[in-house]
């Protein structure tokens, strides 16, 4: 389960469009079309299902992680909003892409709730609908688990960083242990059947360091979730 859900659409399929804003003019570039996985019924679960673990420490992992934002910073799959109320009010703009419409309406309201000013934009992780250089900050918080493909997100963070600017993640990963990792290899498929395509086993810190220059990075353990999920990386990248 994570905070977005984006596949690649079959050709002739329609993409998502821009999603709510709570203000001014959205930003918006054509993207190649997508199917987009997450249905309501995933968006009226998810914050429940992860009730437990954010009382168990992903509540202050999220808090500690976007201290850290500054700039223009955007959040890809930012999910039903998890988030929002951990960012700095210093911030100079926020844009949240979600391109789930049952989670970006769930992000909507929760936006409305926390009178949080913010953009919300349709943009799956693999093709962001914004210029090169266009932001300070990107955040990834429980996202790159579920996305068709990881390098692609990845390079399209790169694209829209300006220089020297960082990338911010929270994942969960493939364990280092070896008893743990065999049974998320072995269950991977199973986990996807029921949590909207995320997948348990991703060497997701290799990813990240192929893209971009890692500085900070913290292994965690993910409390109150099922043990496939256990594994979590914290920290930070630059371009």
């Amino acid at each position: 389960m994570t905070d977005q859900q984006a596949r690649p659409a079959a050709a002739g399929e329609r993409g998502a469009s821009a999603a709510t804003s709570s203000e001014g003019p959205r930003p918006h570039l054509a993207a190649p079309a997508f199917e987009v996985a997450g249905s309501r019924f995933t968006a009226g679960i998810y914050d429940a299902f992860l009730t437990l673990g954010e009382h168990r420490g992903m509540r202050a992992t999220r808090r500690g992680l976007l201290a850290g934002a500054r700039g223009r910073v955007l959040e890809i799959g930012a999910g039903t909003g998890l988030n929002l109320s951990h960012y700095p009010e210093a911030i100079d703009e926020l844009v949240l892409g979600e391109p789930s419409a049952p989670m970006a309406d769930r992000l909507e309201a929760r936006r409305a709730r926390l009178g949080r000013r913010a953009h919300i934009v349709a943009a799956p992780a693999e093709a962001l609908p914004f210029g090169d250089g266009s932001f300070d900050t990107v955040v990834s918080t429980l996202v790159l688990c579920t996305v068709r493909d990881p390098d692609a997100a990845l390079a399209e963070v790169r694209r829209v960083l300006r220089p020297g600017g960082r990338l911010l993640f929270c994942e969960h990963v493939r364990s280092d242990s070896p008893r743990l990792s065999r049974w998320q290899d072995r269950l991977a498929d199973a986990w996807a059947a029921v949590a909207d395509g995320c997948r348990c086993n991703r060497e997701t810190l290799d990813t990240i360091s192929s893209h971009m220059r890692i500085t900070t990075v913290d292994r965690l353990i993910w409390r109150g979730m099922p043990h496939l999920v256990h594994p979590v990386i914290v920290g930070e990248a630059v371009v």
